[in-house]
């Protein structure tokens, strides 16, 4: 049994917490603790279910349900009013992979290997991919001060349409993956067929199913816990969440790091960092209209100055085309550095 697996005891004392009246901090630390072997069953099942659809539809898999968890924990965000939340969990997700897995990655990997090479190539066309992403989410809240004045309708229909063109990007690349040596897709970690193909589509829709019922109860007791603690929803969505959801994918980033094999950890945290952008916001802006709560791409300008500062190094360090583990503490200042900045943010 894999270590994490352990955390699957948290899912009966969260929903036991919420449903007998315990406390509200409880309930969100075992929600969120509960979480994160879910979404690695999640991923274990769509790896396996990759590799049974061959490698086109498998990317298509890999990059579809690779932050499945993050993406329905927004969903009841959403739902619960706490837009900011959402957006602040966009931001989070991309500033932890590219800064905190990246850097943990290229640290540990640094540390063993020395100096590591990857592709060049590829790098420079994930970086550009990644400042695009960055534009493309900073041109709505940059205009937004002007146009808000004269019509708050106009900035919905300025998110919509960037959202239909981050979507088509991200589409390009999937067929630019699909008919290309290399890929721009996230990619699934070369593992050996476990699963057959039942028992992966069964564990992926039992591990859906758990997440969304622990996300709304992780979600319901966001505003006591926040009260209680003293923290923001930046701070929450910025760091705590995406951490959340993601931490199954970060530890095999870092750990193919330490075998040598970069290719795949920087597209594990780059890949990852574009999925996001370029794939989940958008979805996110339709979803919301869909539930009637319009969510628009209308960012902090904190958030943007963390999102331009860590787009701006990880493409520093990716373009070279080799990485070391002083690269790697570098990232994770920058890191520690943003995390303390939105920790003071007052409210």
């Amino acid at each position: 049994m894999k270590p994490i697996n352990w955390l699957l005891a948290f899912v009966p004392v969260a929903l036991a917490s919420e449903y007998l009246g315990g406390p509200e901090l409880l309930t969100f630390a075992a929600a969120a603790l509960g979480v994160v072997p879910l979404a690695a069953v999640i991923g274990e099942a769509t790896e396996n279910l990759a590799a049974h659809t061959g490698p086109r539809l498998g990317g298509f898999l890999n990059a579809t349900l690779g932050n499945a968890a993050e993406l329905i924990i927004t969903f009841f965000a959403i739902r619960a009013d706490l837009l900011d939340l959402v957006k602040a969990s966009i931001t989070g997700s991309i500033l932890g992979n590219l800064l905190l897995v990246m850097g943990l990655s290229i640290l540990v990997g640094g540390l063993r290997h020395q100096h590591q090479k990857f592709d060049r190539v590829q790098a420079g066309l994930d970086s550009t991919m990644l400042i695009l992403a960055i534009i493309a989410l900073g041109v709505p809240s940059l205009f937004s001060h002007a146009i808000e004045p004269v019509s708050h309708d106009a900035v919905e229909y300025l998110s919509i349409g960037v959202a239909v063109a981050m979507m088509a990007i991200y589409g390009l690349g999937l067929l630019y993956s699909f008919t290309c040596t290399t890929s721009l897709a996230h990619p699934a970690a070369h593992r050996e067929v476990a699963w057959s193909r039942r028992k992966a589509l069964g564990m992926l829709v039992l591990a859906t199913v758990f997440i969304a019922w622990l996300s709304e109860v992780l979600v319901g007791a966001v505003e006591p816990v926040l009260e209680h603690l003293g923290w923001t929803e930046f701070f929450l969505g910025i760091v705590i969440i995406p951490i959340v959801g993601n931490v199954a994918e970060h530890l095999v980033a870092v750990q193919v790091a330490a075998k040598d094999r970069m290719n795949m950890s920087l597209q594990i945290s780059v890949g990852s960092s574009l999925q996001i952008a370029l794939f989940v916001a958008p979805v996110l802006v339709f979803v919301s209209l869909l539930m009637g709560n319009p969510l628009t791409l209308v960012f902090d300008q904190f958030e943007l100055i963390a999102l331009a500062a860590a787009a701006l190094i990880a493409a520093l360090v990716a373009l070279d085309g080799e990485s070391n583990w002083m690269e790697g503490a570098q990232l994770l200042v920058v890191y520690i550095i943003l995390a303390m900045a939105f920790f003071f943010l007052p409210a």
